[in-house]
Parts: C-alpha cells; structure tokens; sequence
C-alpha cells in the first residue's frame, strides 16, 4: 500500500487526529481536481476569498469531528 494511502482514523492525541483532518481535506481536494495544474491556477482565486477560507475551515471540521468520533475523542 503506498505510503500516502489512509490506512487508519486512529491516532494517538488530538494534534495527530487534526494533521489527519487537514490530510484527508488535502485528499478531496486532489480526487475531486487531479489536474495539479489547474489546482496551482485556481490556488490565488481562493486563497484569497474570505468565504472560500472558511468553508475550508469547515471541512476540515468536519473531518477532525469523524477523527475524533474514531478515536473515541481520546478518552481511552
């Protein structure tokens, strides 16, 4: 399995959960637009729009909550 393949939503604290939050943001991004071309063209369009900032902002929440919910929100 490559290396940059999600093998588990355990981690072992918070800090770890939400890299993994902003990683599988980071893959919707690459599987909903492969073209690294056109990701780089579209970057100074949003990256730059306070609207587009936040709903970012709100995927990778919604990302950490189903980390967080996997990890039991590391009360173990």
């Amino acid at each position: 399995m490559p290396n940059d393949q999600l093998q588990t939503l355990r981690t072992k604290n918070p800090e770890e959960g939400y890299q993994l939050a902003v990683k599988l943001a980071q893959k919707g991004i690459v599987l909903t637009q492969p073209s690294e071309e056109i990701r780089k063209m579209l970057r100074p369009v949003y990256s730059t729009n306070a609207d587009s900032l936040i709903a970012t902002s709100q995927v990778v929440a919604i990302h950490f909550q189903t980390v967080a919910f996997a990890n039991n929100y590391w009360n173990q």
